[in-house]
């Protein structure tokens, strides 16, 4: 039975196919054991293999066995009783890490956008909780700065030198301050300042444009308007909030091999998976 390429599993009246390499990802556990005849308790009936536990949760632990990763949904709260079918499987590995609850479940991130207009340019301020969504968004917003001459600024066919990117400005690791709009510089100069927001390619100079941009990026990607309001009613700043459940990086387990054991499991936080 060893030799079993693909392996049928009814887990709690829920089918399973999966190849038997991936249920022996853990040697010493029930699963392993299952295929080598060593474990009594899992029958073998017309062909599948029946197990009489909960096939929902049974998803999970596929899942953990061919990725070697721990990734939950962002609404998922039974994490002691997917706990405890690990253990029952002997999938020691992944119950350690289901102990570790306060590093699976998604956490609430809070953003904030500022703006305002004076005159003819637009200011923006973004702070966020998660110095790693605002590091996001910096790569994805640019500023692209050129000069122009006031007498052909409503010409039809207007000459403007080539257009040279900005950096933003980082106050710290959790905010960022940009602007867009024009501005006199001297003679009949103007500066412009024009934005873009990736993945869109247009560049926008109308300051009402450019918010209506970045609110429409930021929803889709997954945050929740909560409210807005006017901050300096004096110098017109409006604040939109948002909010949206943050997915913890991936739990991942490494499995190496070390002398005088047929295989050793060893937990640590993995970075290079990031839940959106």
């Amino acid at each position: 039975m060893s030799n079993r390429e693909v392996v049928i599993l009814s887990v709690g009246g829920v089918r399973f196919v999966t190849r038997a390499s991936t249920l022996q990802q853990f040697p010493e556990s029930k699963l392993a054991r299952m295929l080598n005849d060593d474990d009594q308790e899992f029958k073998l009936v017309n062909g599948e293999f029946f197990v009489d536990r909960d096939g929902t949760l049974f998803t999970y632990i596929m899942d953990f066995l061919r990725t070697l990763q721990v990734s939950l949904p962002t609404d998922f709260s039974d994490y002691q009783r997917l706990q405890r079918e690990a253990e029952f499987y002997g999938l020691y590995p992944l119950a350690d890490l289901l102990s570790q609850e306060h590093l699976l479940k998604p956490r609430l991130e809070i953003l904030e956008v500022r703006f305002s207009l004076q005159e003819m340019q637009a200011f923006f301020r973004i702070f966020g909780s998660c110095s790693t969504t605002v590091e996001t968004l910096s790569e994805q917003i640019t500023v692209f700065a050129g000069q122009q001459s006031g007498q052909s600024w409503n010409s039809p066919f207007p000459s403007q030198k080539p257009l040279v990117p900005l950096p933003l400005e980082r106050p710290s690791h959790h905010d960022m301050v940009f602007q867009c709009g024009t501005d006199y510089s001297a003679g009949d100069q103007f500066v412009a300042r024009y934005v873009s927001i990736k993945p869109d390619n247009r560049k926008l100079i109308n300051g009402t444009n450019v918010l209506g941009l970045l609110l429409d990026t930021l929803l889709k990607d997954g945050f929740r308007l909560i409210s807005t309001r006017t901050v300096s009613s004096e110098e017109k700043v409006e604040c939109y909030s948002f909010e949206r459940m943050r997915r913890p990086p991936g739990l991942t387990v490494r499995v190496s091999q070390t002398p005088g054991s047929s295989g050793a499991a060893q937990a640590k936080r993995s970075q290079a998976q990031k839940g959106k």
